[in-house]
């Protein structure tokens, strides 16, 4: 008994040391896998403590047949000391989010092992005593190490607890019948939100051959905007940012799901307030209010100033923390807990998420009740989803300049949908991005980094100008809108727009320069 004992609780401290990769993202203070997670808690959680506790009981179960020899004995505790350095580096770089490379892992991993072999073939009987010493050290730092494992996965345990409500269905706003005859007389207003859009990409520089002719038709009657200053560069800080009208520069998450952004102006931390944002203003005047997004909860952060609602997350890997060590577990998880195959390419749930939101955004579109619609979609953001030369969908040896070109299919697709209506010309559109293309910043360390990229981003050069487009109701003229102009004041414009304050290309021009940034 004692035996066992002593092995299970070694291999709880390994198994520990093996998953804090695995662990971490659900544990972590900030919440953020918990967060951006659009499906069943269970999906989230069960996976990874079964996993966990499927690792421990190989683990044991090795202990205790290695204990049956002596060389099975150094094979074993001699194996853990050895790889522990390489489990390590593997953790950090999973957890920093640093690619380590992998031929160096390859390498360090091949040395590791032959250092083992070469233990146990030569080994000495009269090193015994020096060994005990050594098994003695190794189990008490494996106790230790067993001691922080029982230590999170009680928090574990307390985080799902936390979120087990996390996507539960929340009522939406529903307007009163009394109401209904005066939206009718709300001029449409549609935001659209083209992830990582990038102005120098779709009018200042744009690549050689690349054609965009919805951006271009829409230029000649709308107000492009050349120099907006970004809200920030990440998804999750911007929208908030965009929405509040409030300069943001960090978020964090409760377990259950719930927002807290923090103001550098006034360095504190307040809970996001729904009723603080454009939808409630749009409401308020009398709106009836939809959303389709990508990424964020907006679904769970607003849903008491929505009418209708849709969004989805599978892209990230913050979206999918848990990744099965065992293969045939992931095919069992995937298929019980629907969820994407772990080992599957993130092009498919890229392409995923826009098939999803696409379909979604149609049917608000088709409801020209909805006279305030916001639509997130994921593209142009990487990786690759579409192949422009034959006009089809891909995951594979596509490119951000690929989906440029999706982007402004889809944008030409929303135009078609609304001149079939007859809506085209008596709405505001609005088309922007959260942040520009964050080449250097981001994506010319990936690996599917691309020759046409390089060539298109002047050698990973980052323009930080995210692309903005307002066309006014009747607008028919196109016009350059030069003036500085922060996204963070994209509440109030959309707010001048809502109470029909502004009105055409020369009072936006002015409304713009009298809120230049000092």
């Amino acid at each position: 008994m004692r035996r066992f004992t002593d092995s299970a609780v070694a291999a709880l401290g390994m198994t520990t040391l093996c998953n804090l990769w695995m662990l971490s993202p659900l544990v972590s203070p900030d919440h953020n896998a918990i967060y951006h997670w659009s499906g069943r808690v269970s999906a989230l959680f069960l996976p990874t403590v079964l996993d966990f506790c499927l690792f421990w009981l190989l683990t044991t179960l090795l202990l205790l047949w290695a204990g049956k020899s002596e060389r099975g004995r150094i094979a074993a505790w001699c194996g853990f000391a050895v790889l522990l350095p390489w489990i390590l580096l593997k953790n950090w770089s999973v957890m920093a989010f640093w690619r380590f490379p992998h031929g160096f892992s390859a390498i360090v991993l091949s040395l590791c092992l032959i250092v083992i072999l070469a233990l146990v073939i030569f080994w000495n009987p009269a090193q015994r005593p020096r060994f005990e010493r050594f098994q003695r050290l190794m189990s008490h730092m494996l106790s230790v190490a067993a001691m922080i494992g029982i230590f999170v996965l009680c928090e574990l345990a307390w985080f799902a607890w936390q979120a087990r409500h996390l996507n539960d269905p929340l009522p939406l706003h529903s307007i009163p019948q009394t109401a209904a005859t005066s939206e009718e007389n709300r001029p449409p207003i549609i935001w659209i939100l083209l992830d990582e859009l990038s102005y120098r990409q779709v009018y200042d520089h744009r690549f050689n051959g690349l054609s965009l002719p919805a951006f271009d038709q829409l230029a000649q009657e709308s107000s492009v905007f050349t120099h907006v200053i970004p809200a920030g560069i990440m998804t999750e800080i911007v929208l908030p940012s965009l929405m509040t009208g409030q300069p943001i520069d960090n978020i964090r998450s409760s377990a259950n799901g719930m927002l807290s952004i923090h103001n550098p102006r006034t360095n504190a931390w307040t809970g996001f307030d729904q009723h603080g944002t454009i939808f409630q203003d749009a409401q308020s005047a009398g709106y009836k209010t939809g959303l389709a997004g990508w990424y964020n909860p907006y679904c769970r952060l607003l849903p008491q100033v929505l009418d209708s609602c849709f969004w989805t997350a599978q892209l990230t890997a913050l979206t999918t923390p848990y990744r099965s060590h065992f293969h045939l577990a992931d095919l069992i998880y995937s298929k019980t807990f629907h969820l994407p195959d772990a080992g599957e390419d993130l092009s498919l749930r890229h392409l995923s998420d826009y098939r999803s939101l696409f379909a979604a955004a149609d049917t608000m579109l088709e409801d020209s009740s909805t006279n305030l619609l916001f639509l997130h979609m994921p593209v142009p953001h990487p990786g690759g989803i579409y192949h422009r030369a034959t006009g089809e969908f891909a995951t594979k040896n596509s490119t951000y300049i690929d989906n440029l070109a999706l982007a402004d299919s889809y944008l030409a697709h929303v135009r078609s949908l609304l001149e079939r209506d007859g809506r085209w010309n008596s709405s505001t559109v609005i088309i922007m991005g959260d942040h520009s293309w964050r080449t250097k910043l981001l994506w010319t360390a990936n690996p599917d980094w691309t020759q046409e990229e390089q060539i298109a981003s002047d050698g990973g050069q980052f323009d930080d100008r995210p692309g903005y487009i307002v066309k006014l109701p009747g607008q028919h003229t196109g016009a350059r809108i030069d003036t500085p102009f922060a996204a963070t004041n994209t509440r109030q414009l959309m707010d001048e727009i809502i109470y029909q304050k502004i009105q055409s290309p020369e009072q936006l021009s002015a409304w713009v320069t009298s809120v230049r940034p000092r």
